[in-house]
């Protein structure tokens, strides 16, 4: 029998047996998702990386707050400032930061900017034959092949000593830029038709600029781009233990596997579009409403659209407004407003100045058309995610990249954690399910109907 026809035959039956009611969750007081019924998240771990904070507790009240992102305690608006202010790249400092714990000095720095560098080529004949051979539609997909397939190149592989670890993740942060450029470009050849570009990384010049200068077929970028595209990195590296892929990365490290398929869990997790992508629904949705809001400096037109795609009449129906609304952010996303802020001298010099604005007053509006049609009044934000994906645009980045640039940031968070998981966690991660099925006596197969 044909699978297709096979797989239509018992998808009736396949979802009957997988419906639980939803009222036994509440009966057994289930936290779905790990989260408790404020929505609040489930404590489950102990982390010095990073903090991620919207609001505070009053008595068991949640209340709104202003959001506050740290890494190992240092505020992420000190980090951007001071790098901004000394006209520098901060994202190599920062990865130094998280897997440390300490600042590394002018010479240290330096020392770990010349590290990544010497590793930042991929082994002799990986494009070839790990990548090109095997194009992927998505480069997400081949990321994490591409991170798998480094198994193999390595003879120390399943040692999980904090030394080995370390090696392992410092080389894998230097290498996601041009792991990630070269399956974009085997990609865009082979299922795109375009002409193939493969770029080597320069040593001297930084994460940022590196990855500008592979996906680009003339090699150029500006300073002004590689600033913001640096700045956008940092606000991406790290964000606390909870959040999806970096669970997930606690959850696979505490059963001590490897980090390469450590890490390629937790890509596997960004990959979701309910995670990683979400900055891309962001800009097909700012499209949406480029397309049908006639004036964009008409609040009234402005909240009259957001209410239809509440209602789920236009854009794609689901009723969301991407980019508005977080787990933790009540009041403010710290990130959103650092990568605003740094966006204005991009959209200036690239012509974006009234696309800037468009966003910025489906900012200030979405949350009284959401509190008006929901009746509600839920103290809610815009997330890095609705600037992210227009900073990408500006810089001319193809759609197809935004997640995996995502991870191309993340990935010093995910090894910071991985380290502390294998140092502190101790215990294998295993959260417990309640069965909710009857008991059922097994049946013959000759009595089957």
């Amino acid at each position: 029998m044909d699978i297709e026809k096979y797989v239509s035959r018992m998808k009736g039956t396949a979802v009957l047996n997988n419906t639980i009611n939803p009222a036994l969750y509440a009966k057994y007081n289930t936290k779905r998702g790990l989260r408790n019924s404020d929505g609040s998240g489930v404590v489950v771990g102990l982390s010095q990386i990073g903090d991620a904070h919207g609001y505070i507790f009053d008595e068991g009240t949640l209340i709104p707050d202003e959001g506050r992102l740290t890494y190992r305690g240092v505020l992420i608006n000190d980090i951007v400032n001071n790098v901004l202010r000394e006209k520098r790249h901060g994202f190599e400092e920062t990865v130094y930061f998280l897997l440390f714990g300490e600042f590394p000095s002018s010479t240290e720095l330096d020392e770990f900017n010349d590290l990544l560098d010497s590793y930042r080529n991929l082994p002799p004949g990986f494009t070839e034959d790990m990548i090109m051979k095997a194009p992927s539609n998505d480069v997400m997909n081949k990321l994490a092949r591409s991170v798998l397939a480094s198994y193999s190149y390595d003879s120390n592989a399943d040692d999980v000593s904090i030394e080995n670890v370390l090696r392992q993740c410092i080389i894998l942060i230097a290498r996601f830029p041009t792991m990630i450029a070269h399956g974009y470009e085997a990609k865009a050849h082979y299922h795109e038709g375009k002409s193939l570009f493969i770029h080597n990384p320069a040593p001297k010049i930084g994460t940022a600029a590196n990855f500008l200068r592979m996906i680009r077929p003339d090699k150029k970028y500006t300073e002004l781009e590689a600033t913001v595209l640096d700045i956008a990195l940092i606000l991406h590296a790290e964000h606390g233990g909870g959040n999806n892929s970096t669970f997930t990365n606690h959850v696979v490290t505490s059963a001590y596997t490897d980090t390469y398929s450590a890490i390629a869990a937790a890509l596997c997790s960004m990959k979701g579009p309910k995670h990683g992508g979400a900055n891309i629904k962001v800009v097909q949705m700012m499209e949406n409403i480029m397309e049908n809001v006639h004036d964009w400096n008409d609040d009234d037109e402005i909240v009259t659209y957001l209410k239809k795609i509440l209602r789920k009449e236009v854009f794609d129906k689901a009723g969301l407004i991407y980019g508005y609304g977080h787990a933790i952010y009540t009041k403010s996303d710290p990130r959103a407003i650092l990568l605003k802020e740094t966006a204005r001298s991009l959209a200036s010099e690239k012509g974006f100045t009234k696309e800037l604005n468009l966003f910025e007053n489906v900012e200030r509006l979405a949350g009284v058309a959401f509190n008006q049609e929901r009746n509600s009044d839920r103290v809610l934000c815009v997330n890095v995610d609705f600037y992210s994906g227009f900073v990408y645009r500006m810089l001319n980045i193809p759609t197809t990249l935004y997640t995996p640039i995502f991870a191309l940031a993340r990935v010093a968070g995910w090894s910071a954690h991985r380290i502390e998981e294998l140092v502190s966690g101790g215990k294998l991660i295993r959260p417990a399910y309640r069965v909710v099925s009857e008991k059922t006596p097994y049946i013959s197969i000759k009595d089957r109907k």
